[in-house]
C-alpha cells in the first residue's frame, strides 16, 4: 500500500468550507475510498450515487491529484476529503428548447400569431380566453352554473337517444366567429354533402340514382370520436402556431362532466369523457367535414378504381355501382379505411340494396330519382285534405305551436325532389283555413 501524500495546498486552492460537506458527505464517502481501486473508472463508479449532490468530476480530480493510491485507513480518507474540500454542486445540464415550428400560412384565414391576438379578435381578455378554452380540464368537475355546455338528450328511432352538448350564449358566439372567420374558409372534400351551403340530402343521394347496387355504411359515434388532437391539427394545418391552434381547439371541443357521463353506456361515456367535438356546437359540423377529409379522399379513390359513386352526409356513407360490384370486398375496404383514419364503422347499420328492392338513403328513395317514399306523400296529402274539411286545429293532434309552418315545412321537404307533388300539395294548403 502506498503511503498517502499530503495535498499540495500551494497549487490547489480549496473552495470555502461547507459544513454540510464535512458533516454529511465526508463520513459516507471516506470508508468507500479505502476499498476502491485508485483508477479513474473505479472512482467514477463509486461516486456515481453522489452525482445528485456533488460535482463528482471535480472531486475525483482533486483526490487523484492529492495522493497516488487509495488511503489505507478511514482516518486518512477523511483528512484527504477535508483537504480536498467541497467540490461544488453537480453541474446543471442545459436542455435546449425545441425549436419553434414556423408553418406556412394556408387558406384565406386571419393570421393570429399569439393567443393575445386571438383574444382581441374574439373580444375577450386573455383570462377569459383561457377560461373558455379550458385546456386544463377544470370544468369536468365544476358545478353546473360554471359549465360552458348544457347536455340535452333527444330520442332517436328504435329506442336509442342522441346526446346534444349545447354551448351557452357567450361561448356559442365565440364559436360562430371562429366558424365564419376560419373554418368556413377551408374547403372540405367534394364528396361531403352534409352541413354545406347549396348541398343537402338530395345532392347526397342524387349520384346513386338508378344504380344496380347501393351500399350504405355508418360511422359509430361520429362527433364524439373526433378528438381535441385532431381539431388542433386542423388549425395547425392552417399555419397557426401550436399555442394558438391549441386554444382554438379548446374553444371548439369539450369533455362531458363526470356526473353527466356516469349514467351513460360505458362505451359512449368513454368517448364523451375525453376531449371531443360536441354535437350541438355551431363549429362542429364544418370541423367534422374537415377531419373526415382523409376518409373522403381515400374512399373517393376507392370508388374511382372500382367504377363506383361515393358521397358522404355526416356519418352516413354511400357507394353505388353496377351489379358486378364485389360488395364484400368493397365493405371490407371501407371498414379498413375508416379504422385507419380513426373512425369506427357501425356494422349494425350496413345496408346493401339492389335495384329490385327499395333503395333508401336519408329518407329518400333513389331507385328512379331521389324523392320521398310514396306513402309519406300520400299521408301528407291526406292530412291537408282533412285540414281543409275539418279545420287545421282539429288535425293538430300533437299540439304543434305553429301548425301551419310545420305542415308547409313538410310540403317543402316532399316537393324539393318532385315539382308536381309540390304544386299539388301547395294547392291543397291554399284551401285550408289555418285559423280555424
Amino acid at each position: 500500500m502506498v503511503a498517502p501524500v499530503p495535498l499540495p495546498l500551494a497549487t490547489v486552492t480549496p473552495p470555502p468550507e461547507n459544513p454540510h460537506w464535512a458533516r454529511h458527505h465526508v463520513p459516507v464517502i471516506a470508508p468507500l475510498l479505502v476499498d476502491t481501486a485508485w483508477t479513474r473508472a473505479s472512482l467514477d463508479e463509486m461516486l456515481v450515487p453522489f452525482g445528485r449532490f456533488l460535482d463528482v468530476d471535480t472531486l475525483r480530480g482533486r483526490l487523484m491529484d492529492a495522493i497516488t493510491g487509495a488511503p489505507y485507513t478511514v482516518d486518512i480518507a477523511v483528512r484527504v476529503l477535508l483537504e480536498a474540500g467541497y467540490p461544488g454542486p453537480p453541474p446543471r445540464i442545459s436542455i435546449p428548447r425545441a425549436p419553434v415550428v414556423v408553418r406556412p400560412w394556408r387558406f384565406d384565414v386571419p393570421r393570429y400569431a399569439t393567443a393575445a391576438e386571438l383574444a382581441a379578435s374574439l373580444d375577450v381578455t386573455l383570462d377569459e380566453l383561457d377560461w373558455f378554452a379550458d385546456l386544463q380540464g377544470r370544468l369536468r368537475r365544476a358545478p353546473t352554473p360554471l359549465r360552458h355546455y348544457r347536455a340535452v338528450t333527444i330520442p332517436k328511432s328504435a329506442g336509442a337517444h342522441r346526446l346534444l352538448e349545447i354551448p351557452k350564449p357567450r361561448l356559442r358566439e365565440m364559436q360562430r366567429r371562429v366558424l365564419r372567420r376560419i373554418v368556413d374558409r377551408i374547403e372540405p372534400h367534394d364528396a361531403a354533402h352534409g352541413f354545406r351551403r347549396g348541398r343537402g340530402v338530395h345532392t347526397f343521394a342524387d349520384p346513386h340514382r338508378q344504380q344496380d347496387v347501393v351500399i350504405r355504411m355508418d360511422v359509430r359515434n361520429f362527433f364524439p370520436t373526433i378528438t381535441f388532437a385532431r381539431i388542433r391539427g386542423v388549425f395547425a394545418a392552417c399555419g397557426y402556431p401550436d399555442a394558438v391552434a391549441a386554444v382554438l381547439a379548446g374553444i371548439c371541443t369539450t369533455s362531458l362532466p363526470v356526473d353527466e357521463a356516469r349514467p351513460l353506456p360505458w362505451r359512449e361515456a368513454a368517448d364523451l369523457r375525453g376531449r371531443h367535438l360536441p354535437q350541438g356546437a355551431p363549429t362542429s359540423p364544418a370541423l367534422a367535414n374537415l377531419v373526415a377529409r382523409g376518409v373522403d379522399r381515400r374512399l373517393a379513390g376507392l370508388a374511382r378504381a372500382r367504377g363506383l359513386a361515393y358521397t358522404r352526409y355526416a356519418d352516413d356513407l354511400a357507394l353505388s355501382g353496377p351489379s358486378s360490384t364485389d360488395v364484400r370486398t368493397v365493405i371490407g375496404s371501407v371498414d379498413r379505411i375508416l379504422r385507419q383514419e380513426g373512425f369506427t364503422p357501425n356494422a349494425a347499420k350496413t345496408r346493401v340494396r339492389r335495384s329490385h328492392r327499395r333503395q333508401s338513403m336519408t329518407g329518400l328513395v333513389v331507385n328512379v330519382s331521389p324523392q320521398v317514399p310514396r306513402e309519406e306523400y300520400d299521408a301528407l296529402r291526406a292530412l291537408l285534405h282533412n285540414c281543409r274539411r275539418t279545420g287545421a286545429a282539429a288535425q293538430n293532434h300533437d299540439g304543434v305551436p305553429d301548425f301551419r309552418a310545420y305542415v308547409l315545412g313538410r310540403v317543402a321537404w316532399v316537393g324539393e325532389s318532385n315539382d308536381t307533388r309540390r304544386r299539388r300539395l301547395l294547392a291543397l294548403a291554399d284551401e285550408v283555413d289555418w285559423a280555424s
